[in-house]
């Protein structure tokens, strides 16, 4: 049964790139990661290959808005990217899935807003295979907060998506939602295509519930793998056979980034959850 490759999503160390682009993958080549999953990539695609090329490593996954019609920035809301130009951008870096980072809470408590989300995946899906690509979504906690006929808007979204549809599952905010993350794994079986590897002591209540006060990464008890509330172990035993890209993130480094990077890595490496 084949094992996942491990990555590491670039938010994690967005300063660190941010200033030194070509240095920070060059520090995590020499820790032994060969993938890491990109973000912030559309602008600037030609920039970000030429910095994987020389550090040896490559994207197999990235983040980009497909969903929204706006994206939030520290500079303001400014209108997303045609989809056209997502994954362009995302074929000149060698890309195989493009996957949506986040969808606003509001539209995930009614079942007209979960369908719509997913319709518009499913579109952005055939517009991706022209480009050689797929499309998939990423998780935080919104997704868990309602629920139609007992199944939460998070898994009606799966039912509705197509096949062709990746999920990546972030452990640490499928937690937060209040779900039992294995066995929610089991559920995804095929579906599943990548889990974001994190852990920490989750925020209660979940803070993506209406009225909630808006979430600042500041406030985050992130940890390092096993000394937090996530079930990592059993959540990637749980995967196993479906989970392709076992993802390395922190929204807010517990210490010094690429530390906390390595120490992931071991945690993956050294408990053979990849390969």
């Amino acid at each position: 049964m084949a094992l996942p490759v491990a990555s590491v999503q670039l938010y994690s160390l967005a300063a660190e790139f941010s200033a030194d682009p070509q240095g920070s993958l060059d520090r995590l080549a020499a820790l032994g990661l060969r993938h890491v999953e990109a973000f912030d990539f559309v602008r600037r695609p030609d920039e970000v290959r030429a910095a994987l090329d020389a550090s040896g490593l490559d994207s197999p996954t990235g983040h980009a808005p497909l969903l929204s019609d706006e994206l939030w920035t520290p500079d303001g809301s400014i209108p997303t990217p045609a989809p056209e130009v997502v994954f362009e951008a995302a074929a000149t870096i060698g890309m195989t899935t493009v996957i949506d980072p986040f969808v606003d809470p509001a539209r995930w408590l009614t079942e007209e807003g979960v369908a719509d989300i997913a319709e518009r995946l499913n579109r952005a899906a055939d517009t991706a295979a022209s480009f050689g690509l797929s499309v998939g979504y990423h998780n935080h906690a919104q997704e868990f907060v309602a629920s139609f006929g007992g199944v939460t808007a998070f898994e009606r979204f799966v039912s509705l998506t197509d096949e062709r549809v990746a999920i990546e599952l972030d452990l640490f905010w499928a937690l937060t939602g209040d779900q039992d993350v294995p066995a929610l794994v089991e559920r995804l079986g095929s579906r599943l295509t990548a889990v974001h590897v994190k852990d920490g002591v989750v925020p209660r209540p979940n803070p993506f519930a209406p009225g909630a006060e808006r979430l600042s990464t500041d406030v985050l008890d992130q940890r390092r793998p096993g000394q937090g509330d996530v079930p990592l172990a059993a959540a990637l035993e749980a995967g196993r056979g479906a989970i392709r890209y076992a993802v390395i993130e922190y929204d807010r480094p517990p210490g010094d980034v690429f530390d906390d990077i390595a120490a992931s890595l071991a945690f993956l490496t050294e408990g053979g959850f990849v390969r």
